[in-house]
């Protein structure tokens, strides 16, 4: 049970679980609402979602710092995306699942992309910044004081 609940407390395992909300809400209640416009949208916005994510990633990689959200990185990534945003792969992971929710004509199911964000920012952000700060101080007070938490 506890190996289980290490991998419930990662980011993706969130996604999926609010992506499965989405897709059984689809199937329940079928609506045809968006049609091939929706369709598009969505596999945009899945597809630029884990553009986002992937790329948002390797700078972690080239940095050679964690991308687990329990660990504390050794450095303070600010390149790349997180010149824009502080969270681009969360704000992926919000832009992948509005994708689904569209392709999957789940309308109703919309209210789970600000429900998501919360829960994200609940569960993962708070914990990983006060970790940021206390490893980085000014140089995270600066970065934050730049660059917002979403866009």
């Amino acid at each position: 049970m506890k190996r289980l609940f290490h991998y419930v407390e990662l980011p993706p395992a969130w996604l999926a679980l609010f992506a499965g909300v989405a897709w059984l809400q689809a199937r329940l209640l079928p609506l045809d609402l968006t049609g091939r416009a929706g369709d598009m949208a969505g596999m945009a916005l899945v597809a630029a979602g884990l553009a986002v994510s992937g790329w948002a990633a390797l700078h972690f990689v080239l940095e050679r710092t964690s991308l687990i959200p329990r660990e504390t990185p050794n450095t303070l990534v600010t390149t790349g995306l997180y010149r824009f945003s502080r969270n681009p792969i969360y704000l992926a992971d919000a832009a992948i699942l509005l994708g689904l929710i569209l392709i999957w004509d789940a309308l109703p199911s919309l209210i789970l992309v600000p429900v998501f964000i919360k829960v994200i920012e609940w569960r993962f952000i708070r914990k990983e910044e006060a970790a940021i700060r206390a490893r980085f101080g000014a140089a995270f007070e600066a970065y934050c004081a730049r660059v917002r938490r979403w866009i």
